[in-house]
């Protein structure tokens, strides 16, 4: 079976210049016998742009919420409030729908159907562009919802500006998730970067202008981040219409991609889920805190220990693209072995860099505990955590990699049972045990996730290790032929 024209299609110009091998120090030889060294580097290229594609992404809303902090201290809290509203509620989801295009699009382009690539796209935005405008709605009615929350009335109207500027936001990034998901199939990344970095630098100037000198408030600020947004995907867009790369995978607008939404919503649904799962099982760990009986202390512990996690994840994310992407591809093309060494080359590489976390954090908790706080007892308090966030973070690591499996081959489902059961049957009801029964507090929490995300880990573990993928290869060279005939 021929290789898929995708990562490893440079491995033999990389090889050829490779005229030392012989000369490898012995640090080289025993790093290739613990790992494939050239899956490993073709892996890294293309996780780090992934990365730090992700991190831009991440960090336009939080620019927002930084101008927003300078208008006072109800428009900080309005932000903050309404930033984590605009994610658990909106940007979470439209982002997991997108998860679809992992598997439709990955195994059509190493199946080299490369016209299906196109109408999934599209097939996609119409699906997306749905669900925006459904929560759109939504968000119009923040105010009164967070109200019935019990949340402060001024905070509450702060919020609500805040989201309902972020509206035309919601569409742009859903967008640009589903163009993400097309290119990254293709190992298309490094444009990633220049269409992610560029909008976030004009964010800083385009929140300056409508904040501090137009005095827009609120509304200015969250309506950077829409205009920011729109301008990335718009260069994205472009990026595809305008290169000839895509000239087989992009044939132009079809009305043949709407036969498709139904395939994708079926994807796309239990994507979304299992992405909602995870993020509002952090969120709810936080509300939790709240009730502890010194919330002043153990509140924001939570979100330190929650923020720390998301960062690392970040990079397990961009690890979790790669070996969805090198999965899917490899699937598509029938190179079964192929597609096992990916899995094992990046579970490996996801551990090495989360004790490479784990090692930082262990030495310096205390110095980025203050950067959060300068309180000697919330410091005082991360350190007593740090063993149990080292432990959640290795973990972590691990089913984000395995969790990109699953979405490479189409087990959206299986991973957002998983979820439901690690962090709602498992990692909630022994948080809650160990926090307030068992009075470990703060610690008892992170305790209780950490039990989840351990049977998380393990069950796709072991969904990943019984996985017959020359049965998944047949299938999808059986549905080459459908499509051919």
């Amino acid at each position: 079976m021929s290789s898929v024209p995708l990562l490893g299609s440079n491995a033999d110009d990389l090889g050829a210049g490779k005229g030392g091998e012989e000369q490898l120090s012995c640090w080289s030889r025993w790093l290739g016998r613990v790992v494939d060294v050239e899956e490993a580097r073709e892996q890294v290229g293309f996780a780090v742009p992934m990365v730090v594609t992700n991190m831009a992404y991440y960090g336009i809303p939080l620019v927002s919420v930084m101008f927003s902090g300078h208008l006072g201290n109800v428009h900080l809290a309005g932000a903050t409030l309404g930033n984590s509203w605009a994610t658990v509620t909106g940007y979470a989801f439209v982002m997991g729908l997108s998860g679809a295009l992992e598997t439709l699009c990955g195994k059509a382009y190493g199946a080299r159907l490369y016209r299906m690539l196109g109408l999934y796209l599209q097939s996609s935005f119409i699906m997306s562009a749905a669900a925006s405008t459904l929560i759109s709605v939504f968000w119009y009615f923040t105010e009164p919802l967070l109200l019935f929350l019990r949340q402060d009335p001024d905070v509450s109207h702060a919020a609500a500006v805040f989201v309902r500027a972020q509206i035309p936001a919601l569409f742009a990034f859903g967008f640009i998730h589903c163009l993400l998901r097309y290119l990254q199939t293709q190992s298309v990344v490094l444009p990633l970067l220049f269409c992610s970095v560029v909008p976030f630098v004009l964010q800083v100037g385009l929140a300056h202008l409508l904040v501090n000198v137009l005095g827009l408030g609120l509304a200015g600020a969250a309506a950077a981040a829409s205009i920011t947004f729109w301008i990335s995907c718009l260069m994205l867009f472009g990026y595809v219409l305008l290169s000839e790369k895509f000239s087989e995978t992009w044939r132009g607008f079809s009305s043949e991609a709407f036969t498709y939404v139904v395939v994708n919503v079926k994807l796309a649904t239990p994507s979304a889920i299992m992405v909602c799962f995870e993020l509002w099982a952090f969120e709810l760990l936080v509300l939790i805190a709240g009730l502890l009986p010194n919330p002043t202390v153990s509140t924001p512990l939570i979100a330190m220990c929650a923020s720390t996690e998301a960062i690392t994840c970040m990079v397990a994310v961009g690890f979790s693209a790669t070996v969805s992407t090198r999965v899917s591809n490899e699937i598509g093309a029938g190179n079964v072995d192929r597609a096992r060494n990916a899995v094992s080359v990046t579970l490996k590489l996801s551990v090495f860099l989360a004790i490479f976390f784990v090692l930082l954090l262990g030495f310096g908790h205390n110095l980025w505990a203050r950067l959060f706080s300068g309180s000697s007892t919330i410091v005082s308090e991360f350190a007593d955590i740090t063993p149990l966030m080292m432990v959640s973070i290795v973990l972590d690591s691990a089913q984000g990699v395995l969790s990109g499996v699953s979405r490479g081959c189409g087990w959206q489902h299986l991973a957002a049972m998983t979820n439901l059961v690690a962090y709602y049957v498992i990692g909630m009801p022994l948080a809650i045990l160990f926090a307030f029964k068992l009075k470990f507090y703060a610690k008892g929490l992170w305790m209780g996730l950490i039990c989840g995300v351990a049977w998380q880990a393990c069950s796709m573990l072991v969904i990943t290790v019984r996985t017959k993928w020359s049965e998944l290869a047949e299938a999808m060279q059986e549905e080459k032929a459908t499509y051919v005939a």
